[in-house]
């Protein structure tokens, strides 16, 4: 029996804000961190503005482009059909033909145990990457801005 591919959701308990979440990538060492605005209507532990980090560890390679939802909805993406929602975040398991065909990855090293390809679908762009892990790191500002804001 061949192995399929298959969409695991990962995003329980966040997710990015819908409208401008804004995600914006670095590189510390042989980890990618993307920052990205939180969504305050669905999570209400986060407050507009609040911004929160997926660390992904030991990443190989990712990208940060085309699709975004218009272009998902419209079919215009690989997994378009296959993946169950836009806007969520995801590993992909099992076998994927299609995976080196984005020509816009950025390489962040040569050679990596990265076995875990990740998925993240935002309102205007696509985040992937190949990666040994992830965790979600909220941002310690959050508290602060909410405090002065208040203050």
């Amino acid at each position: 029996m061949s192995a399929r591919r298959s969409f695991r959701k990962l995003n329980d308990g966040l997710n990015a804000e819908p409208n401008a979440p804004c995600p914006r990538v670095a590189i510390s060492g042989d980890d990618v961190l993307l920052r990205f605005l939180l969504n305050p209507f669905q999570f209400k532990s986060f407050a507009e503005e609040d911004d929160g980090v997926l660390r992904f560890a030991n990443c190989n390679r990712y990208r940060l482009g085309a699709t975004n939802d218009e272009g998902w909805y419209g079919g215009q993406c690989r997994y378009g059909k296959l993946a169950p929602c836009w806007g969520e975040f995801y590993e992909i398991v099992g076998p994927d033909p299609h995976l080196m065909e984005p020509i816009d990855w950025t390489l962040v090293k040569e050679t990596s145990t990265s076995s875990h390809h990740f998925l993240f679908y935002f309102r205007d762009e696509t985040f992937e990457c190949l990666a040994a892990d992830w965790t979600f790191e909220p941002i310690p500002e959050n508290a602060l801005i909410r405090k002065l804001r208040a203050g």
